[in-house]
């Protein structure tokens, strides 16, 4: 689990964004660093209040408190209590739970600005940029329209000769901190079915994988992320003490796909066996790839495969 500790102490965040990200009103902050020496934001140039990840994540974990009934100031005690000890809480997870706004434009015109901001290594927009889209789009119009596009367009600028590859690496694991931030933020429920995603072995795009995580999460699943380039063995082995339902891999190249090959028949072995489902390019446009590796194609879009993986779950349930 991740503790408030681990988060970024840089400071970044308006109290406005703040107030977006937690649900607590400025007035209300204001009140708290006043009366309960809670925080000591930053002050930027012009005196506005800058606020870290770290600052974040304790405001969440107040909050939390707060929400159950502690009283502000035994909250502060206790989290003042557990630091002076060296130790930190858990961070709280927080689902988005929001009312959406209008969007100042169409996701084909933030695809253009996202890719922008990406190409030019513009860290402050590209942020600013994401909160909007989460304030205003739900995630599959985020991920299917948006995200996805500009992933591809930066690809094919790549393929081009037009950005640098330093470029194309900046622009994916700045949205893989992203995503795995919004996957944290979604609690995961113990008792719900359980998936293991990630990626095939020698597959090191991971994104399309991560993207899913974060949506079974958003529905509720208990999902673990595993990340990239997964050796078989050992994810078997994992699998045979852990039980998941379900493990989802992707793959975007025929190499990838073919080290799969064997994964269904050794996960068999596994009782209860895990159902094993796939998806990604090298199966997209390709039968002959799909008939190679024995388990469940969940098809090209996050659509069908976020319906098909919760029939795959459904069918686990009542075997």
């Amino acid at each position: 689990m991740t503790t408030i500790n681990d988060f970024s102490d840089e400071p970044r965040y308006t109290i406005k964004s703040v107030s977006v990200q937690t649900g607590i009103r400025p007035v209300t902050l204001r009140a708290w660093e006043r009366r309960h020496e809670l925080l000591s934001p930053h002050r930027s140039d012009n005196r506005y209040r800058l606020y870290s990840e770290r600052d974040i994540a304790i405001l969440r974990w107040i909050k939390s408190r707060v929400d159950e009934g502690i009283s502000i100031s035994n909250a502060v005690l206790e989290l003042r209590q557990m630091t002076r000890n060296g130790v930190w809480p858990d961070a709280v997870p927080s689902a988005p739970t929001r009312t959406l706004v209008a969007p100042k434009a169409t996701p084909e015109t933030y695809t253009h600005w996202l890719y922008e901001s990406l190409i030019k290594h513009d860290e402050e927009r590209s942020s600013d940029i994401l909160r909007e889209l989460h304030a205003s789009f739900d995630l599959m119009t985020i991920f299917n329209r948006i995200i996805a596009p500009t992933l591809m367009a930066i690809g094919e600028a790549w393929y081009r000769g037009e950005i640098r590859i330093t470029t194309e690496h900046y622009a994916s694991n700045f949205l893989r901190a992203r995503l795995m931030s919004l996957l944290q933020a979604y609690p995961s429920r113990r008792n719900a079915p359980y998936v293991q995603l990630g990626c095939a072995p020698t597959e090191q795009h991971e994104l399309g994988s991560l993207m899913m995580a974060v949506l079974l999460r958003s529905e509720g699943y208990r999902v673990e992320y595993l990340g990239p380039d997964l050796p078989v063995d050992d994810l078997v082995d994992y699998a045979s003490y852990e039980f998941p339902d379900l493990i989802v891999l992707t793959a975007s190249s025929d190499l990838a796909a073919f080290e799969m090959r064997r994964l269904k028949e050794k996960l068999d072995q596994i009782d209860p066996a895990p159902a094993l489902a796939y998806a990604g390019s090298a199966f997209d446009n390709n039968q002959k790839v799909r008939d190679m590796v024995p388990g469940h194609y969940i098809g090209r879009s996050f659509e069908e495969g976020l319906e098909t993986i919760k029939d795959l779950l459904k069918e686990k349930e009542l075997a």
